[in-house]
């Protein structure tokens, strides 16, 4: 960790360096990069120094110590190097956590798929329960969303629906949610009063960034173009303004009907298949590097069950860290934190044992 620690301090004097040069103050765009650079890894810097100043102190204490004679002198100097102990522990605690790698896909925005699994119509409706869930989160996180498609059933349920969250994090908080989401209940279809169980597949897709250049040539896609179904502006169901597009080379789909043009389903669907071939690339580049995550947390695919809500007992548990909460209608309003949270330091936990 050290090691690491003092690579950064020495970039950190580099791009001190850089930004003082007149070559990067006369050029705005090196200036920027490399002022958000110095401000990602200061507080690195002012951690590390505050330890290397605790260790000082530390060393000068206990060399009082041994050279004091007086014994009220000695104590006061024990109780003052208990007291720094206790605070480089703190202090090493803290550079720990500031050295744990971010991943750089968590400011994004993020694309939402939620797709009925096995159940038939009470599984469409729990699509639904789990897309009003994420909508009132977001809203609760005072972030925007905005349905891209959907495929709805006639009894309000979806075979899937796609949407898009943007709010700051997004992804940090969200991406804990890919996999099988699955509930246990009485189906409103059911006349017998039998519990069923139907699943819900999900999929959290951040948006495409510039860290991999996602290339997309106009002769690998083919366009369709239908009529929208389903809810949506004044135009739905009169013109044929539904755009999919079919990536060739991976066999990727993606589409939009819920803007009032063609053109403006267009764009949306272009930006769901360029977030859909990044995430593809990004998981083929990094997938070693993320496994021991993976193995800890879960993969995220969306063949693994990650959650199961279980209405007679008023139960929903997270089997990644066998989690429970017996609020389950409030979990479905929205309250997903205290799952999140748990989430988030289980992963924190074991990337600062690697750290360590």
């Amino acid at each position: 960790m050290f090691e690491k620690t003092a690579a950064v301090m020495e970039r950190y004097e580099e791009l001190n360096r850089l930004l003082s040069s007149p070559e990067v103050i006369a050029d705005p765009d090196k200036l920027r990069v490399y002022g958000q650079e110095q401000a990602e890894i200061e507080p690195i810097v002012t951690a590390y120094r505050r330890y290397l100043d605790l260790g000082h102190e530390l060393e000068d204490a206990r060399r009082l110590r041994d050279e004091e004679s007086d014994p009220d002198m000695v104590a006061m100097i024990e109780e003052e190097i208990r007291e720094l102990q206790e605070a480089l522990e703190e202090a090493t605690d803290e550079l720990k956590r500031l050295m744990i790698p971010r991943d750089p896909r968590d400011t994004k925005n993020v694309i939402v798929e939620i797709r009925a699994g096995a159940g038939g119509e009470e599984a469409a409706l729990f699509a639904a329960d789990l897309y009003r869930m994420y909508t009132m989160y977001a809203a609760k996180k005072g972030w925007k969303t905005n349905l891209i498609s959907a495929n709805e059933t006639g009894i309000g349920g979806y075979k899937e629906v796609v949407f898009e969250v943007r709010g700051q994090d997004a992804y940090a908080r969200l991406k804990y949610e890919s996999g099988v989401h699955r509930v246990q209940r009485v189906p409103v279809t059911e006349t017998s009063g039998r519990i069923h169980t139907s699943t819900a597949t999900v999929a959290v897709l951040p948006e495409a960034g510039d860290e991999i250049e996602i290339e997309i040539d106009e002769n690998d896609l083919r366009i369709d173009i239908f009529r929208s179904s389903g809810k949506g502006g004044q135009s739905v169901n009169t013109t044929d303004s539904a755009v999919r597009i079919t990536h060739l080379p991976t066999g990727i789909v993606a589409q939009c009907q819920n803007e009032r043009s063609q053109l403006q389903n267009r764009i949306r669907a272009m930006e769901v298949l360029r977030a859909r071939l990044y995430d593809l690339e990004y998981n083929a580049r990094f997938s070693e590097r993320d496994q021991e995550r993976r193995t800890q947390i879960g993969t995220g695919e969306r063949s693994e069950k990650i959650r199961t809500y279980n209405f007679p007992q008023n139960r929903v548990t997270d089997h990644r860290i066998g989690y429970s909460s017996y609020q389950i209608e409030s979990v479905l309003s929205g309250e997903l934190d205290e799952f999140i949270e748990q989430l988030s330091a289980e992963e924190q936990a074991r990337m600062l044992a690697q750290v360590s």
